[in-house]
């Protein structure tokens, strides 16, 4: 199955993709998670992405592609996968379309998590980041045995400035602008799933794996 995953901030792409990426056995493919490993590794594209990072600019569609296709290309990608990150616009979804006919492949659906706005707010504003070691919490779902000091470390656990429950609803207004007509572009190829991620964790879960077993 060859999936992509869209939902605003707060959704749980990552989350349900790790779930869903362990028991369908295809990998979940984070372009936040290949950026870092092409820049660990030093690559060519790697490099370019972390100039473009580095002066506080957006890395262009073209790299983004290039990356992208060349981590769909790997092996264990063959028997599908589930895009989280890419494509964010309509040219880049216009390029996967190419790349996937490329390989003889095409996407299966496109999943939309819904989410309603204070939702986001309630799960993102409750996470909490360790000073020392970089660990994360969440006041209500992973809570420190001790509040405010890290479990690991005893590092000091601080709220970051885009958690903060005006910055994630100026995240989330933001999103909603720029996916706006990607939504619409995958709702026109009648590829678009909508999922409820409004609900218990649990309760979206379970759709998720209901659809992807009816993708086979």
């Amino acid at each position: 199955m060859n999936v992509v995953l869209l939902g605003p901030p707060g959704a749980g792409k990552g989350t349900h993709a790790f779930d869903l990426s362990r028991g369908f056995r295809v990998p979940h493919i984070s372009t936040g998670d290949i950026f870092r490993e092409e820049m660990r590794a030093q690559t060519e594209l790697g490099k370019l992405a972390q100039s473009y990072i580095d002066d506080g600019h957006l890395v262009p569609d073209d790299v983004v592609v290039r990356i992208a296709a060349r981590r769909l290309k790997r092996p264990d990608a063959r028997r599908g996968f589930i895009l989280d990150g890419f494509p964010r616009t309509i040219p880049q979804a216009e390029k996967l379309d190419e790349i996937l006919r490329e390989m003889g492949k095409k996407l299966d659906t496109v999943v939309y998590l819904e989410t309603p706005p204070e939702a986001s707010v309630q799960r993102l504003s409750g996470r909490r980041v360790c000073r020392k070691c970089g660990a994360n919490y969440h006041l209500l779902n992973i809570p420190p045995r001790q509040a405010g000091i890290c479990d690991r470390c005893g590092g000091e656990l601080y709220q970051r400035e885009d958690d903060r429950p005006e910055a994630i609803r100026e995240r989330f207004k933001e999103y909603q602008a720029k996916t706006e007509g990607l939504i619409n572009y995958y709702r026109d190829r009648d590829l678009l799933t909508t999922v409820d991620a409004g609900v218990p964790r649990a309760q979206t879960l379970a759709e998720l794996e209901a659809l992807f077993r009816r993708l086979g």
